[in-house]
């Protein structure tokens, strides 16, 4: 495994790909709702996750946190630690270590040096010892002495000190037209300010990594989403040649953009092991985990909307101020949708970012779609309630033909019957006034949100093999972090090489194999999938060629190659085995159409009249994401995004202490995820839908659309039970109470 040769197939999307092999084949398992070809392994504890590997003569690493938010580090007292039975070291490198953790994707140097501490939680030291429990005693007896400084912990404070950002994603500011005069003019308008607070992924696996070195070669079993640019960070941070660094990250435990990019305890379980000679395994502890990894940023989202007498829209502003660490460039995208989403031709969408001694802010789930829609779907709700149409209806009389500032098509669009298809269902018909529809002590309400998410094509190669008994391997660095990937690629190759399913063997997560788009950005199946795609399409020509036929003719079904009046099986052309390589690649297709993912949320709540309480009673999705590459794992993709949602909206918050900086609530004892009391009965639909613009698949991502909206439609559901408007999430009971009837 994992050596390259053979043919390789690239392919870079600069034109529409109309012709795919998935609409032609005949094996029939594409799209079909197939289980999980890993899930056995996992429910049966065989499936070997990061802090799960056994190598001999393992030592044990616990990581040692800085208490105060800004400052620097005078000394630091490891003899108390070292007295404790069972420790080895106390390691520390101020140089080295990591103060933050790395964004996805980048490949730049990292952000290194932990002498100056940048945050409350910073990870400073390793305790090194012959047991977990002896590290996890040993750190607690670390004395640091600090030279305390004054740091920037209140947002409050400090908001209007924010500073224009870098370019990322999207532009930070964008202007169209003119707003001020098209809101004076507009016969509706909205102006209101949306809140949201710092978010964690909390994904259920920590951070965690097991560092091995022979000779000058570093191996390490971490996990992460991103291995191919992760192993490229990994070196930077310690100095060493990419050439020389491996990870493993076969199995991922949720990653939601924690994972992205490597963490602290990568790089000192990597220099622990370095100066130890033996291997050294590090987990970060819960509260490690909300720490020190990464945190969706707050924000603070400024709506305007403007519209004529039909309610069509003239206006869209959307102003948002973010938080993040000085000299950190992310911020979050909360405008991302807002620039497509509907129509209006006056426009300015700026983000600014306002510094603070607060942990990093980076990638969660959906960044920017996932709080932005908050915003912008709760002012429709808002807007369509002023002018006195239907929520449904506003959205669609604003409906683009091309996108409203780029003047370009969508390669494929279909918001509205998402909007129809969703209301049929789920009886919107029924839907009542805001605040008239009371049963005993409890208030009903339904709400509507629609759902976007911007499509990316990412560079992706990945290796797949014909043996010599007719069986197909699949080799790429890709990962699956419980999104299906190995089912998928499994699915595509089975189809196009005619194979059965358990014919094919993946192996993902390992950068000894191609390098593959990693799990982020709702890309991974898209793109990892088409480069399996080019090379199967690879090996099928190879395959013609072994049967001196013409590829056209041929048709591969169950492990048999037929042409004409010949049926062979396929072990017996392909000699000792055949491989291919393909590699996708980016191209014009991202700059001449506007390619995202679309859907409607709709929800009904019910909210206690006497003590607040929301409980969300039924949801439903409805969703386009071009092909649907597997139902069953695309629905749990979209139910979880769902989940998310709920959280979301009545209980997600990330309270940071304003003399320190320090994260309060640093486990999911007090950091409310939701749970099954929370989640009801969710629904979700796909439309039909091919994207022939999108990559050789048809497909586009699905990851993270579930959650994109979700929120706003339970929060436009609180409203029309209530009557009460909240704009500041989580809509917990103590924003509602006063505004409830009376008892």
């Amino acid at each position: 495994m994992f050596g390259f040769g053979g043919d390789t197939n690239s392919l870079t999307m600069n034109k529409a790909h109309p012709d795919s092999l998935l609409d032609t084949s005949a094996q029939d398992v594409i799209g079909k709702p197939l289980d999980r070809i890993e899930g056995p392994r996992k429910v049966s504890g065989q499936a070997t996750y990061a802090a799960e590997y056994t190598l001999d003569n393992v030592a044990y690493g616990f990581l040692v946190r800085a208490t105060v938010g800004a400052g620097k580090i005078r000394s630091l007292d490891a003899e108390g630690a070292k007295a404790v039975p069972g420790v080895i070291d106390v390691i520390t490198d101020y140089a080295t270590f990591l103060r933050n953790p790395q964004q996805g994707g980048e490949t730049k140097a990292p952000t290194q040096g932990v002498k100056e501490i940048a945050y409350f939680g910073e990870i400073v030291a390793i305790v090194i010892a012959e047991s977990y429990e002896a590290a996890r005693d040993a750190a607690l007896q670390v004395k640091i002495d600090y030279d305390p400084a004054e740091g920037r912990y209140s947002f409050d404070d400090h908001r209007g000190e924010a500073e224009k950002p870098k370019p990322q994603q999207i532009p930070p500011h964008f202007s169209q037209g003119d707003i001020d005069k098209a809101m004076a003019e507009a016969a509706h308008t909205i102006d209101v300010t949306y809140t949201t607070p710092s978010q964690n992924s909390a994904a259920m696996e920590p951070h965690a990594s097991l560092a091995v070195w022979e000779d000058d070669a570093l191996t390490l079993y971490g996990s992460y989403q991103m291995p191919a640019s992760d192993k490229l960070q990994l070196a930077k941070a310690l100095g060493v040649s990419a050439s020389k660094v491996r990870i493993v990250s076969a199995f991922v435990g949720g990653g939601f953009g924690s994972k992205l990019g490597i963490a602290p305890e990568s790089v000192a379980a990597a220099i622990a092991a370095k100066q130890l000679g033996r291997p050294v395994k590090a987990v970060m502890a819960r509260q490690q985990v909300f720490d020190a990894t990464l945190r969706r940023s707050n924000t603070e989202q400024r709506m305007r909307l403007g519209a004529g007498i039909n309610g069509k829209l003239t206006a869209i502003g959307h102003e948002t101020l973010v938080s993040n660490l000085p000299g950190e460039d992310f911020f979050e995208p909360t405008g991302m949708s807002t620039h497509f989403l509907y129509e209006g031709e006056n426009r300015l969408i700026t983000h600014d970012i306002v510094r603070l001694d607060w942990l990093l802010s980076g990638s969660m789930r959906a960044p920017g779609e996932a709080v932005g829609l908050i915003a912008l779907e709760g002012a429709m709700d808002e807007l369509a309630e002023k002018i006195g149409i239907d929520p449904i209806e506003l959205r669609k009389r604003n409906e683009p033909q091309v996108d409203p500032e780029k003047d370009i098509p969508y390669s494929s669009r279909a918001l509205i019957p998402c909007l129809e298809a969703g209301a049929a269902k789920f009886g919107w018909h029924n839907r009542k006034p805001a605040g008239t529809d009371r049963r005993g002590d409890w208030l009903y309400g339904i709400g509507v949100a629609s759902a976007a998410r911007s499509n990316k094509l990412q560079k992706s190669e990945a290796k797949v093999s014909i043996t010599a008994d007719g069986k197909a391997i699949v080799e790429t660095d890709m990962t699956d972090i419980g999104t299906g990937t190995y089912t998928i690629l499994g699915q595509i190759t089975a189809e196009i090489l005619g194979l059965p399913l358990e014919d094919v063997t993946v192996h993902l997560g390992d950068t000894n194999a191609p390098p593959g788009a990693g799990s982020g950005g709702s890309w991974g199946a898209s793109s990892s999938g088409s480069s399996v795609y080019l090379a199967c399409e690879a090996l099928r020509k190879q395959i013609a060629k072994a049967m001196d036929v013409d590829e056209g003719s041929m048709t591969l079904k169950d492990g048999l190659v037929i042409s004409g009046n010949r049926s062979v099986p396929l072990r017996e052309l392909v000699g000792d085995g055949l491989e291919a390589t393909g590699e996708i690649t980016g191209g014009r297709q991202d700059k001449t159409f506007n390619q995202a993912s679309y859907g409607a949320h709709f929800a009904e709540v019910a909210v206690n009249v006497v003590t607040g309480e929301v409980r969300v009673k039924r949801m439903l999705g409805v969703f386009t994401a071009g092909r649907i590459l597997n139902e069953k794992t695309a629905r749990s993709q979209c139910l979880g995004g769902m989940t998310f949602g709920i959280g979301s909206a009545l209980s997600e918050e990330l309270i940071h202490d304003t003399r320190s900086g320090k994260v309060v609530n640093r486990d999911l004892a007090e950091y409310h995820v939701p749970v099954n009391a929370d989640v009801p009965q969710l629904e979700v639909d796909f439309l039909y839908e091919r994207d022939i613009q999108a990559n050789p698949l048809h497909a586009k991502g699905i990851g993270e659309l579930g959650i994109c909206g979700a929120a706003a439609a339970i929060g436009n559901a609180i409203y029309n039970a209530t009557g009460v408007r909240v704009r500041d999430y989580p809509l917990t009971l103590d924003k509602l109470l006063e505004g409830l009837p009376a008892i």
